[in-house]
């Protein structure tokens, strides 16, 4: 059986994207922690698989080392993934992955660094409260295109679990459990329910991250 190795934290919300997709596919895997507190990603060896010094790094088998979150959950999918989580079908396929670069531009992109950085990882004394209100204003904004989806659907690109789903229900942990003010969503809230029943979400996603805390 092929064995995928990355590198990369667990309690990355990338890292987490990749091992929830690896998780899902049934794939094999060693996992090494790298970053943050490991450490790790700032050496000879690591920056000449990834220049950028980030993480997850993916290698599958003997090739090539792969690097940022997206382009390796595409990866995962071409090589590994059946209908309906990647189908064949062109357009069917291109419909998933507008609605998964949408969920990593749109939902990932205005959570991680505007709300879940600025609350988590940022001492309270420190916090820009209006910056993170305009954030959190801005991101219920981008859920509400969700909500309308997921009232009409099971998952966001349609009526099965498909790639889209890795890249925006990875977030989705975080969003429900920090402080914060969040508008009324029950459609998401429910979608969020569904995939907490899911044992590579729980796996992967609803982990600790109580070592990213500041004070």
């Amino acid at each position: 059986m092929t064995m995928i190795t990355v590198w990369g934290r667990a309690n990355s919300s990338n890292v987490q994207a990749v091992m929830w997709a690896i998780g899902e596919l049934g794939l094999a895997y060693e996992r090494h922690d790298v970053g943050h507190r490991h450490g790790g990603n700032d050496t000879a060896e690591f920056l000449a698989m990834n220049p950028n010094g980030t993480v997850p790094v993916v290698r599958d088998a003997d090739g090539e080392p792969l690097w940022e979150s997206a382009a390796i959950l595409r990866y995962l999918a071409w090589r590994y993934g059946e209908p309906p989580f990647w189908p064949a079908e062109l357009a069917a396929r291109s419909h998933i992955d507008k609605w998964a670069e949408w969920a990593k531009l749109n939902i990932a992109g205005g959570f991680t660094a505007p709300i879940f950085w600025r609350v988590v990882r940022t001492p309270a004394k420190e916090r820009d409260e209006a910056a993170i209100a305009a954030a959190l204003a801005s991101l219920g904004r981008k859920l509400d295109i969700a909500e309308v989806q997921l009232r009409n659907h099971a998952f966001l690109a349609g009526h099965d679990f498909t790639l889209a789903d890795i890249q925006f229900g990875h977030i989705l942990h975080r969003y429900f459990d920090i402080e914060i003010e969040r508008p009324s969503h029950p459609a998401i809230e429910s979608y969020y329910d569904r995939l907490a029943e899911r044992p590579a979400y729980r796996e992967h996603v609803m982990i600790s991250y109580e070592d990213l805390k500041v004070g």
